[in-house]
């Protein structure tokens, strides 16, 4: 989009909303085959615009240029496919399943193959099991990791666990709110059709003060031998889930970025992200996730890669030597969303947990190609790479096509790609 933009001279952010999938298209199927489930692109980029001030932004760079100042905005708008596991995807089946127990005592017991590793799915999946069944969300454990106990999952990757692990905890407590629903209209002589959940509570519609507690069902269901007939002991059971197609989540970045031109080293001065993941289950957590995206992605952008020697030798094998993002280095995200539910899961849920390593990126390379007037530049954009384009060692023509855009070396021009790449 930036090389479109940059060959006719228009905005970037114009040359997006212009290619922007239209809301009343999808379901949308690509040339290539893909299928794209729900999206509304355009309100993210809007509100990345005005989060970040776009046409101040836009002034305030024309100064800095008249001033002799290197600075760059970049803009980067990102489709990412999510929550793999549709039938067929795959020589197997990348369903994931749970198993959900509730006891005598009221405690909800909730065994998932999905495996939280950082993401907080404890705390998520803990919040969607106490919304659906009107408890407090202390008196839901969960349990995953352990191979003697839960079920067998197939993996954590692709941002699918909210997705299609949430999905399949969902599915198993449904079930049981049903089961638990025939026991307390059986309790309260009443049609499972009358009975509401709410308030830790099953009450009879219109009439709150007939009910019986989630506790005094759970214990009925575990202990008494009154049940309703067809009805088995106990409240427990497994549930699959496996989506009909994929999720794609979305968003826009927006960031600044300026240069020393005596040092080559390049500052984010801002970053703004308005994602799109569907319905949030917890607010703070996507945030959490956003932050840590970002930081990766800048880190690609601008510091991050294999280093050999002319021997072959790594240079960049330990954390001693690689160049990971620090805090100091970033300044304050600013974060917002849009919210566009998908009818792939019953959740509404995408996914969050790659977001901003797919939308950092782009835009802070755009931003550093802004700063020098470029087309492009590829990363990692390390300050030698913007030392030696700055100074002239390689000197960047302003052919706006990617292919056909050269740089100085030794007195010749030679395609960008061919050019030797210095490190320290």
């Amino acid at each position: 989009m930036d090389l479109v933009a940059h060959e006719l001279g228009i905005d970037p952010t114009e040359v997006r909303k212009i290619n922007f999938i239209k809301p009343e298209q999808f379901p949308y199927t690509s040339s290539a085959g893909a299928v794209y489930d729900t999206g509304n692109y355009l309100p993210a980029l809007e509100k990345a615009i005005a989060l970040i001030d776009y046409q101040a932004l836009r002034a305030e760079q024309a100064q800095k240029r008249a001033a002799g100042q290197l600075m760059g905005i970049g803009v980067s708008s990102y489709v990412e496919i999510c929550a793999f596991g549709p039938k067929g995807s795959a020589p197997f089946g990348l369903y994931e399943r749970a198993r959900v127990r509730v006891e005598q005592s009221g405690t909800v017991m909730v065994y998932s193959g999905s495996s939280p590793h950082g993401q907080g799915e404890e705390t998520t999946f803990a919040q969607l099991v106490a919304e659906e069944l009107s408890i407090p969300v202390e008196n839901v454990m969960i349990i995953h990791g352990d191979t003697d106990s839960t079920p067998e999952g197939r993996g954590t990757y692709g941002s699918r666990t909210t997705a299609v692990g949430g999905s399949a905890i969902f599915n198993a407590v449904q079930r049981l709110k049903e089961k638990m629903t025939h026991i307390a209209a059986h309790q309260l002589e009443t049609s499972p059709s009358d009975i509401v959940l709410e308030d830790g509570k099953f009450s009879v519609a219109g009439s709150p003060r007939k009910s019986v507690a989630f506790t005094e069902v759970a214990a009925a269901a575990n202990l008494s031998n009154t049940l309703p007939p067809g009805i088995e002991p106990g409240l427990e059971t497994t549930a699959f889930f496996e989506p009909a197609a994929n999720v794609l989540a979305f968003g826009t970045y927006i960031c600044a970025v300026e240069i020393d031109k005596e040092t080559g080293e390049a500052r984010l001065t801002r970053m703004v992200a308005v994602d799109d993941c569907g319905r949030q289950l917890n607010p703070m957590l996507v945030q959490g996730q956003v932050h840590g995206g970002i930081a990766q992605g800048v880190g690609q952008a601008l510091w991050e890669g294999i280093e050999y020697a002319e021997d072959g030798q790594l240079l960049t094998a330990t954390l001693m030597d690689y160049a990971m993002p620090l805090a100091y280095e970033f300044p304050t995200f600013e974060l917002d969303h849009t919210i566009t539910l998908t009818p792939v899961n019953p959740l509404g849920v995408k996914g969050i947990g790659e977001a901003g390593t797919v939308g950092a990126p782009p835009a802070v390379a755009a931003a550093i190609a802004d700063a020098l007037g470029v087309a492009h530049v590829d990363m990692p954009v390390k300050a030698e790479k913007l030392w030696s384009i700055i100074h002239q060692k390689y000197q960047y023509s302003h052919t706006p096509c990617f292919n056909s855009m050269l740089v100085q070396v030794n007195d010749t021009e030679v395609p960008l790609g061919q050019a030797p790449r210095h490190h320290h």
